[in-house]
């Protein structure tokens, strides 16, 4: 049997009969900018966060930068972040001329280790930017008690966490801004690129929005310099639809990952050789199950020879990376970061993920440990 690491035709085919119309609907109307369509979504997707505004954006990178740029977060200015999360984390830092402070993540959640953020704190620390990794919120009732102590902005990377809670809170209205992501493979993904970041500040709402559009308020009058990041009717559009179904869709991942953990139990797999996720907030929402293994590459490789769809998110950690071996950081600072980064894996957990499937994906991991 082939297992696929993601499904989206499986996605689609359920609810093709409420995407077609809409996408009619906005080839007909030729309106393929902003418009209707994108205030819906901000507004459906503000209102599932738990926040009072949301403005749509071109991608969850931009959505990122769009909030440090709200900020006027730039040269000389650090943010503290993670170095173990996807590149455009600290691309979107780098690019606007400040410096991202990594700091190394919880081994059992992979998120930032919030008991070590206030000793990276300096005069120039003017963020703090952490990652809710793999559909898990970082330990926010720290961070935030951080960040009011030292006066700090919170701009939340909630890319993989839409609809993941802690104390009932949903992710990205922990800070001053919420980041997300609607690309194709999110629990909730556009037909392309997109995203959305939503704040509960009149006055950030206001300045981002306007600086979505080249800061541009009203047209061809410049307050701001701004950029293009507006999000296209089409995309939006699209999420609309999906949102309806993003409860369901994360609840069977959920179920997905509580399958997973009873049939690497029973194969005598969990804990060892098979280190399983664990859930420390209220409500994961499973963007992607990783295991840890230190036979990684091997049993990859051995999944996929047989069919099974796997991934390493991600193979080197951001400290590491060539594009910023200009910053000093060597092998070893980030211990925790440095093992996932060569230790995990992550197996399909999509919501049409069948019985079968998954008893085929742990069947296939438990032959490798048998041949081993």
């Amino acid at each position: 049997m082939k297992v696929p690491m993601l499904d989206l035709q499986a996605q689609y085919a359920g609810i093709r009969a409420e995407i077609e119309p809409v996408v009619k609907e906005i080839f007909e109307s030729q309106w393929f900018i902003l418009g209707p369509h994108v205030e819906s979504c901000e507004r459906n997707i503000a209102a599932y966060c738990g926040s009072a505004h949301g403005i749509g954006v071109s991608s969850g990178t931009d959505a990122l930068l769009l909030a440090l740029m709200s900020e006027q977060i730039g040269p000389g200015d650090e943010v503290i972040t993670t170095p173990y999360t996807f590149f455009a984390t600290w691309g979107s830092i780098v690019r606007t001329g400040a410096t991202p402070v990594p700091v190394d993540i919880d081994p059992i959640t992979y998120n930032i280790d919030a008991s070590l953020i206030e000793a990276a704190i300096t005069e120039n620390t003017r963020a703090i930017m952490p990652v809710h990794l793999y559909g898990q919120t970082a330990d926010m009732q720290a961070i935030v008690k951080i960040a009011e102590k030292h006066d700090l902005t919170i701009i939340e990377d909630a890319a993989q966490a839409i609809g993941a809670e802690d104390h009932g809170q949903r992710a990205g209205t922990f800070g001053e801004y919420g980041c997300f992501s609607f690309f194709p493979s999110k629990n909730l993904g556009a037909a392309g690129d997109a995203g959305m970041v939503v704040t509960d500040d009149p006055e950030r709402y206001e300045r981002a929005r306007i600086l979505r559009v080249h800061g541009m308020e009203p047209k061809y009058y410049h307050p701001y310099v701004g950029a293009n990041f507006r999000l296209d009717a089409l995309q939006a559009a699209v999420v609309d639809v999906k949102l309806k179904h993003l409860d369901n869709w994360s609840e069977a991942r959920a179920a997905n990952a509580a399958r997973y953990h009873r049939l690497l139990a029973d194969a005598g797999l969990a804990d060892d050789p098979v280190v399983l996720p664990e859930a420390r907030c209220s409500r994961h929402i499973y963007n992607q199950f990783v295991i840890r293994v230190k036979e990684r590459d091997q049993l990859k490789a051995h999944l996929l020879a047989n069919g099974i769809g796997c991934d390493i998110y991600y193979p080197v950690p951001l400290h590491l990376q060539e594009c910023f071996s200009d910053m000093g950081f060597s092998d070893g600072e980030f211990p925790h970061s440095e093992r996932a980064a060569k230790e995990s894996l992550a197996l399909p957990i999509y919501p049409e993920l069948s019985d079968e499937q998954a008893t085929c994906v742990v069947n296939t991991i438990a032959t490798f440990y048998r041949n081993a």
